[in-house]
């Protein structure tokens, strides 16, 4: 699977895209979890990331499927 990032996740991870395996039934909201886990700043925006699969915003509790593209959308500012 495909993950896109932006913003707070794009800057601590130094790079716009992951290219990840998950195991089944996984969440898009346990994705999340997992991204931030290795990046505690990033726990700041759990509650107000907005996900989108496969270019569709998603519940957080929506299961990922084997070759979906999957992209965290933190707040965003500037001009």
């Amino acid at each position: 699977m495909t993950v896109k990032l932006f913003a707070a996740y794009r800057d601590a991870y130094g790079q716009d895209e992951l290219v990840l395996q998950l195991p089944g039934r996984t969440t898009v909201a346990a994705l999340g979890d997992r991204l931030i886990d290795p990046h505690p700043q990033l726990a700041r925006w759990r509650s107000v990331t907005r996900y989108g699969i496969n270019l569709e915003f998603s519940a957080p509790e929506t299961l990922l499927q084997d070759g979906d593209e999957v992209v965290l959308i933190p707040p965003v500012s500037g001009g």
